[in-house]
């Protein structure tokens, strides 16, 4: 992918033999008469390197831009100046400027100096990656089958270039999972871009994965790249997949198999090479039969499918990520508490629909609610309250003793939640299914196999 270079410049001479050369040397040029037009370029394209002179005919002039450069947007800046005197060079490399070349320029000096920006500009970000990387670490907490086989599964896949499709229920961790195919990934050194489908009004999801150019809409001031755009060459997180129009389906189908789009209200076409990691907990079959989700959008997003476990289904993980979430609440300033052998156990008794969202929100709660430094079964019952019994909320905690082992104590407890949960919904299966987040045909098979229902 090739290198963008602007040139800032009110000297035409300059700006044409500037491009000249660095095009020649296998670089993109782009250029600009004033700082204006240069920040506005900034904002529409993707740009690695700034060469900026200080002397500029009108407008802003070069060491104001060069603060607003690397304020708004981190770039290596390099100024040039035919009018200076050593103590604008060294002002200018005190404001931020990466190097500084005197006019009439030595283009052999330019190449060399543009060449060294962009590693210095890589292993800034790579530094920055680093440090993200290291606070929050993408680690899979659990030692249950399904979460090693999950971790089998994202160390096949992370250093490919393949799609992947990331199911699950709602706070089951799958933008826990793409961090960790992204860090796995030969693309870790590029930032992985999030999209949250979701939460963007559909009014302005295609400008804010497409970009849009100035003027397009009401409230358009300047031009935005989109998030494909800055994406380009790395990996592109479109996370709630399920949530997106049909109408905004139907572009994004055509976005990725083509790798190119135009802007919101343009006409120039951008192309970029984007791996793409998607995100749903919503039934996408379902949503195809039911005319809302496009097949064809589906099967190209299908490549890796990857399912992430409930917490209910790897109950087994509950101490080790009861520990690992205390761990981060004390992180951030709440008193540690230690949690007794029959307040896990009473933890495991229940079903989490939240998964482990809901478990990181309780143990903070506890955290902050609970005056003493041990947790027992008792305070667990006091603060979690009914959990499907159709006993007092202690009864919960009692069911799992009621049994031998492990996967008797897990069915007694499903079996008294669900007849719990159908008793609420006066027998009503499809009502039950919604309540308890499981698909209607999968509670039948459930409520049939506990002999609840014949």
């Amino acid at each position: 992918m090739k290198k963008n270079i602007l040139i800032i410049d009110d000297e035409t001479s300059i700006r044409e033999s500037l491009s000249g050369i660095l095009e020649d040397e296998g670089f993109h040029a782009l250029t600009a008469a004033t700082a204006e037009q240069g920040l506005e370029l900034i904002e529409e394209e993707r740009v690695d390197i700034v060469l900026l002179d200080i002397w500029l005919g009108e407008g802003m002039d070069g060491m104001t831009a060069l603060g607003t450069i690397r304020e708004r947007f981190a770039l290596p800046v390099i100024m040039i100046s035919g009018h200076t005197t050593i103590e604008t060079a060294v002002q200018a490399v005190h404001d931020g400027a990466y190097d500084f070349i005197e006019k009439p320029l030595s283009y052999d000096k330019v190449i060399l100096s543009v060449g060294n920006g962009l590693r210095f500009a890589q292993l800034e970000q790579e530094n920055r990656l680093l440090r993200e990387h290291t606070a929050r670490q993408a680690t899979i907490t659990g030692s249950s089958a399904v979460i090693e086989d999950l971790r089998k599964q994202i160390e096949m896949v992370a250093p490919t270039d393949a799609w992947v499709l990331i199911r699950g229920d709602h706070g089951t961790g799958k933008e826990l999972v793409a961090q960790a195919i992204h860090q796995q990934s030969a693309g870790a050194r590029q930032p992985m871009i999030e999209v949250n489908c979701a939460a963007i009004p559909e009014e302005l999801i295609e400008s804010e994965l497409f970009g849009h150019e100035k003027g397009s809409f009401t409230g358009a001031h300047s031009s935005k790249r989109g998030k494909f755009d800055k994406a380009d060459g790395g990996i592109l997180f479109l996370d709630e997949i399920g949530d997106m129009s049909l109408k905004t389906q139907a572009k994004i189908l055509r976005i990725l198999q083509e790798q190119k789009f135009e802007r919101v209200g343009g006409s120039k076409t951008i192309k970029v090479n984007v791996r793409v990691l998607a995100a749903t907990n919503k039934n996408l079959e379902q949503e195809i039969e039911d005319g809302t989700f496009r097949a064809d959008l589906y099967y190209r997003l299908n490549v890796v499918p990857i399912t992430v476990p409930r917490l209910r289904d790897r109950i087994e993980d509950l101490p080790l990520l009861v520990a690992e979430l205390m761990a981060g609440a004390v992180e951030k300033g709440l008193r540690k508490k230690d949690f007794s052998d029959d307040a896990l156990a009473a933890m495991m008794g229940h079903p989490w629909p939240g998964n482990v969202r809901e478990l990181r929100n309780f143990v903070e709660r506890l955290a902050i609610m609970c005056p003493e430094e041990t947790i027992t079964a008792h305070h667990i019952t006091a603060f979690l309250g009914p959990s499907g019994s159709t006993s007092p909320a202690e009864h919960t905690a009692l069911v799992p003793y009621q049994a031998g082992d492990f996967k008797e104590a897990r069915r007694l407890f499903e079996k008294e939640y669900l007849q719990h949960k159908l008793t609420e919904n006066d027998g009503n299966i499809s009502r039950t299914a919604e309540q308890v987040g499981l698909e209607r045909s999968h509670l039948h098979k459930k409520l049939k196999s506990l002999a609840i229902i014949n």
